[in-house]
């Protein structure tokens, strides 16, 4: 194999990582003239809503118009899948001088795997072909891709549990600034079927993972700003649902949520996906849940991005805000989720107001937002007060990881007067980064955040 051979397969590669973001087949095409790159094309028959945009179409097509000639006769043509009939046909039509695939496909491949249109002696060009270029690289991108629609589609078809309700998929079409595939897992022994979502972006190997907590009302939703960020810096994103919120399962009665449950979830979530590296991004009960989380297995977490939330450890008063709001919500259960979103954040749009209330269509899927405003520990032998104070030791004594702290300035519930007295909490904790116009949904100002996050925290392995 030429060492150029490889050089623009990778290229090809990075294209076809183009497609799979974009929820595509990853497959991607480089031409190549003189040994530069003239063109490039991912994958994209499902977005486009066209059968022809397969990778190799769409380079050529770059190609073309780059030459001003739709003959490529000294042009080269690297793609990571072994083409099809149409797109070897387009490949013959444009006289390309060589091509170069990755991975064979024995289900529709025509350069030798189905059937051989380049080797048609009655043909009158007759095209260099090269298969096997970074095989593994580009085989093991497809297997990924098909493996998680495979899961997708067997978690999709997995069954409700009798005492919980699933919102339709409907409500979350279309949601504004929110692209990422859905994942699933329903056999946590915790969950005991319910099915739990949760994102999963960016390298399963990267030097650092965000573990990304929500709180009540929202959802992963909650982190839209702030994913891309830490993606683009290289890391890995993994950001649950709440069993009762977003997409996950939601058990029908309100009794059925508890502090001590919640945390057996998150627990067996962490160790299910292995994380490790992990940067704890908390918020609201984000925080009283996930701040409970390190001292099970402290070597799994390097850094705590925290924001807006409390400890509910039960010897100290709850906030004044937080009594308030907890009354709200218990004299007006069905309050407007998206109206809330609304008041405390005009720069949303409608459309991001609505996608915070697309989860709960009605009151059946609301158990969750009935029960979570008092469960929050207030006394000494509520449920979860023990584990929490034993958690503010840790924090205290044993936390020897990067912080930082961001405060929402409006937030009435969970303010810079709680902030600070958690922030006395935590050893190493700096000065809290405070943004003057943000409340208590402090992620709606998440680029800025974790910007400044990607600059704060520094990976294990890069500190040594």
């Amino acid at each position: 194999m030429e060492m150029d051979d490889a050089t623009f397969m990778a290229q090809a590669l990075a294209q076809a990582r183009v497609a799979l973001a974009a929820g595509e087949v990853p497959v991607g095409a480089v031409v190549v003239r003189d040994g530069v790159v003239i063109a490039v094309g991912s994958n994209a028959p499902i977005g486009r809503h066209d059968p022809t945009a397969h990778a190799e179409i769409a380079a050529l097509r770059v190609a073309a118009l780059a030459l001003g000639n739709y003959r490529l006769d000294d042009c080269e043509l690297f793609v990571t899948l072994e083409p099809c009939a149409m797109c070897v046909g387009a490949m013959l039509h444009a006289r390309l001088k060589r091509v170069v695939y990755g991975a064979p496909d024995p289900k529709t491949g025509a350069a030798g795997s189905v059937l051989d249109l380049f080797s048609n002696p009655r043909l009158n060009h007759q095209t260099q072909v090269q298969g096997g270029v970074l095989a593994d690289e580009c085989s093991a991108l497809l297997q990924s891709f098909f493996k998680q629609k495979r899961e997708e589609i067997r978690m999709s078809s997995s069954p409700v549990r009798d005492d919980a309700v699933r919102t339709p998929d409907a409500q979350f079409a279309e949601l504004p600034g929110y692209p990422w595939p859905p994942h699933y897992l329903n056999d946590l022994p915790a969950l005991a079927g319910l099915r739990m979502h949760y994102l999963d972006e960016g390298p399963s190997d990267a030097p650092l993972t965000y573990l990304c907590l929500h709180g009540n009302p929202a959802w992963s939703y909650l982190y839209r700003k702030m994913i891309p960020v830490f993606l683009a810096a290289g890391s890995r994103v993994v950001a649950p649902d709440l069993i009762g919120f977003g997409k996950s399962d939601k058990p029908k009665k309100d009794a059925f949520h508890n502090f001590t449950w919640h945390r057996q979830v998150l627990l067996e979530f962490v160790e299910r996906l292995d994380l490790k590296n992990v940067v704890l991004v908390v918020q609201d009960w984000g925080g009283l849940l996930g701040l409970t989380l390190p001292m099970a297995d402290e070597r799994r977490y390097c850094g705590l991005l925290v924001m807006n939330t409390t400890l509910g450890t039960g010897d100290t008063p709850l906030s004044a805000g937080f009594l308030g709001w907890r009354d709200m919500c218990a004299k007006n259960p069905e309050f407007d989720v998206a109206r809330l979103f609304a008041r405390g954040n005009p720069d949303m749009s409608p459309q991001e107001c609505a996608a915070y209330a697309a989860p709960f269509p009605d009151r059946g899927h609301r158990a969750a937002l009935r029960a979570f405003p008092a469960m929050v520990p207030e006394f000494e032998d509520s449920d979860g007060a023990a584990i929490s104070r034993q958690a503010r030791d840790f924090w205290r004594e044993r936390w020897s990881g990067q912080t930082l702290m961001a405060v929402g300035a409006q937030d009435p519930v969970l303010g810079l007067p709680v902030m600070q007295n958690l922030q006395q909490l935590i050893r190493g904790c700096p000065e809290p980064m405070v943004l003057a116009q943000a409340g208590h949904f402090v992620q709606e100002h998440g680029d800025a955040i974790a910007r400044a996050a990607v600059n704060h925290f520094v990976s294990p392995q890069s500190a040594n």
